[in-house]
């Protein structure tokens, strides 16, 4: 049976996605920071693994509970991850130091620790990332926009080290989507609002902006399938891009000073 973990296996995400891979007839580490006996997780083809992505002993302690069961991976999928919204000149330096340590660093120390068992079955690795990661980064967007850039710059490297040892790297890239952290976006963007000196009328604005983002947002289970796609074609994609936002996706085809543009005259900023 093919094995897989998958980090942040318990979110809404997660969980969609380990049942639709146990449909498909693969075994799912579901890792997680949630409570495995919540009754949640309760399913034949899905073991919990209590797991802190940000801590090297609790990684570690992953490792050997999964070990217990198997002797070799077939896949590892990164899905955990988390959104932070607000002025790179105002956001606290630990806010930004916990966005590196679970979207960037989480990924390494996984990454790190498992593969001697990706190395027994020569297994894949499927780094979700975002559209936001290839983007230029957008106003008050900036520290979930570092932490998808450092994760694609880190997941190229890999590709290519890997590749070396006959181990696939594929990046996923997807839009909005109907998950729990698109579902954050606007009450994410009014606390940035009240916290802020110097962009509360900016962050209004663009707080206005995002009421419709989660109602709006695609369909979780296209990226389920992509995600499927990735772990079973013989020769997958370096990456690919899942329903990625139009307009955003517009911004990149103009001059980088036309877009800035936009962005000051949409935050109704008067310079």
């Amino acid at each position: 049976m093919k094995q897989v973990l998958i980090t942040g296996g318990a979110g809404g995400l997660g969980r969609i996605t380990s049942e639709y891979l146990v449909s498909k007839g693969w075994h799912i580490f579901s890792a997680d920071l949630k409570d495995a006996d919540t009754g949640k997780n309760e399913h034949p083809g899905i073991t919990p693994v209590h797991v802190d992505i940000t801590s090297e002993k609790s990684v570690n302690d992953a490792l050997a509970a999964v070990s217990e069961i198997t002797d070799g991976l077939d896949a590892i999928i990164h899905l955990a991850g988390m959104l932070l919204i607000g002025s790179l000149v105002e956001i606290p330096s630990q806010d930004i130091e916990r966005i590196i340590n679970v979207n960037l660093l989480g990924v390494y120390r996984v990454n790190r620790t498992f593969l001697p068992l990706l190395l027994k079955r020569k297994g894949r690795i499927i780094t979700v990332s975002s559209e936001t990661g290839w983007q230029h980064a957008a106003p008050f967007n900036g520290p979930y926009a570092m932490s998808k850039h450092a994760l694609e710059a880190y997941s190229d490297a890999l590709r290519r080290e890997l590749g070396l040892l006959g181990i696939r790297v594929i990046k996923i890239q997807p839009g909005a989507l109907k998950t729990g952290l698109t579902s954050q976006v606007e009450h994410l963007f009014s606390h940035a609002t009240q916290s802020s000196l110097l962009f509360k009328e900016h962050l209004e604005a663009a707080t206005d902006l995002t009421k419709n983002v989660y109602t709006k947002a695609g369909n979780p289970e296209r990226l389920v399938r992509v995600i499927h796609k990735t772990l079973t074609v013989k020769n997958p994609r370096i990456r690919y891009s899942v329903m990625p936002d139009r307009a955003r996706s517009f911004l990149e085809w103009l001059p980088v000073r036309w877009a800035d543009w936009i962005y000051r005259r949409v935050l109704r900023v008067r310079s």
